[in-house]
């Protein structure tokens, strides 16, 4: 049974009050609330275990890069990725992707070639595609969407003689769940390196790196109960060892001579300096909650969510739905407009109401110009939420509605 308010218990910030009225907190797309189980960790690792990971061979220091490593093997089991060295601790999905670019895309892009993106994508997956094609003479092309935010099957064939592909699986503006599957599969055919941003994918549904069959999958822990300062690219060693590092120094290095330097070994050759310790324990924290509720339980409590939410968003005259009107058919999240109100004023009247929601163009702003939108309000679910929260952010947006006339 998912006991919706047993599990609101481990989530401290949800009890407190925002402008005098009970925190209403629907902006997990952008970061995730963190329940005690990850918070109680961070503060006792700084009170009783802060040391440095794999630099000392005295106890401490050797129980925290225990404890440090062993996450790996709990991302490799939840992604069912290819193995622990091919786990790649970054700071967030961002830098995952610009390891990627300058690891790879630097490397073995060349004038001519072909990249490929969605019109779907956040900024962090498709500014350094873009970037990358100007610098090296390639050609970038855009795949476009249907009109209900859905990437056209046409388009598809954009893919044909393609070197690099990358795609979300999930948009954190229309909620689209893209086919990464089929998507992976025509960019293999291909023989392109297909890449998929699993930032909003990861914290609402299983994620099998193996199934989507895509060469880089990457995510950000903070968006999944973790940490800031958490995430990982994975992909797969036979990959990454023909990679360049992204970052010089420090743990990233085996040996160092005068007239040259040798790397060290996957995956330890692309994350250089002090690692993010305790965040990414965190990160280990957040994946046993996640899996001791279960992934299943957590992704139909998110679709029972949204599709509440798609119902009720669609009772207010002059509220516009983007992207698919299906539940099962976009992730935990929904992005609105209203007649007559900006976004962001939609935003300050659900905050004055202790509400809070995304406004503005949420790092999309080519897929905002594409749908002549100037930004959109977006409504976010995680496993925290329940259906009264919807109610209420209803009726706080009636009441946007009347005050600027609609």
């Amino acid at each position: 049974m998912y006991d919706i308010e047993s599990i609101r218990k481990d989530f401290p910030i949800l009890s407190t009050k925002m402008n005098g009225k009970p925190l209403v907190y629907l902006d997990s797309a952008a970061t995730s609330q963190k329940p005690n189980q990850v918070i109680d960790l961070v503060a006792d690792f700084y009170r009783t275990k802060n040391s440095n990971a794999g630099r000392g061979i005295y106890k401490l220091a050797e129980d925290t890069t225990h404890a440090y490593e062993s996450v790996r093997g709990k991302v490799k089991d939840f992604t069912n990725s290819h193995s622990e060295t091919s786990v790649i601790f970054t700071k967030n999905t961002t830098e995952a992707a610009n390891l990627v670019m300058y690891g790879w895309g630097e490397k073995f892009i060349k004038k001519g070639d072909k990249i490929v993106v969605s019109i779907l994508e956040h900024h962090s997956n498709f500014v350094p595609w873009q970037q990358l094609a100007l610098k090296k003479g390639a050609s970038f092309e855009v795949m476009d969407i249907d009109e209900n935010g859905q990437i056209k099957e046409s388009e598809l064939d954009k893919m044909h003689g393609a070197k690099f592909v990358a795609v979300g699986h999930v948009s954190n503006v229309t909620g689209t769940i893209n086919n990464v599957e089929k998507i992976c599969r025509i960019a293999r055919d291909e023989g392109a390196v297909s890449l998929v941003d699993g930032a909003q994918s990861i914290p609402s549904m299983k994620i099998d790196m193996k199934k989507i069959g895509c060469d880089f999958f990457m995510f950000s822990g903070h968006k999944m109960l973790a940490p800031f300062g958490s995430g990982a690219l994975l992909s797969n060693d036979e990959l990454l060892k023909q990679m360049d590092p992204f970052f010089y120094g420090s743990e990233m290095i085996m040996e160092v001579y005068p007239e040259k330097s040798v790397w060290n070994r996957l995956p330890y050759k692309f994350e250089a300096g002090t690692p993010n310790v305790v965040e990414t324990i965190g990160l280990g924290a957040a994946i046993d909650y996640m899996k001791k509720l279960g992934i299943d339980n957590i992704k139909k409590h998110k679709e029972e969510l949204v599709s509440y939410a798609l119902k009720r968003l669609q009772e207010i005259h002059g509220l516009q739905i983007i992207g698919p009107k299906n539940a099962y058919e976009r992730g935990a999240l929904v992005s609105f407009t209203m007649d007559k109100v900006h976004p962001h004023d939609i935003a300050a009247i659900l905050d004055d109401d202790g509400i809070a929601i995304r406004s503005g163009h949420h790092c999309a702003m080519p897929l905002h110009l594409r749908l002549n939108l100037p930004g959109t309000a977006r409504a976010s679910f995680h496993l925290y939420n329940k259906k009264e929260e919807i109610d209420q952010l209803v009726k706080s947006l009636e009441k946007a509605k009347t005050i600027f006339g609609g």
